[in-house]
């Protein structure tokens, strides 16, 4: 596993300090969970904005939804 060097301010030091109080064996353990809890709201964020444009986009595109209408016909509801 590599490292990585970065800076805290005291506050975040005593948090961490606290790693085993929040069931972490050690330090690195507890920063590496936040890190992969970070990443998975940042590509949550992200997905919803994405989905959040194309609803937009379709709502705005009355061709597309005559499209998609027509694609569903006949289909079972």
């Amino acid at each position: 596993m590599q490292q990585a060097k970065f800076s805290l301010d005291p506050q975040q030091i005593e948090f961490l300090n606290q790693h085993r109080a929040y069931g972490y064996r050690d330090k690195s353990a507890m920063v590496r969970a936040a890190l992969t809890r970070l990443q998975r709201l940042l590509e949550e964020e992200s997905l919803r904005e994405s989905a959040d444009l194309y609803a937009e986009l379709f709502e705005e595109d009355t061709e597309l939804q005559e499209l998609t209408e027509s694609a569903t016909v006949g289909w079972p509801e």
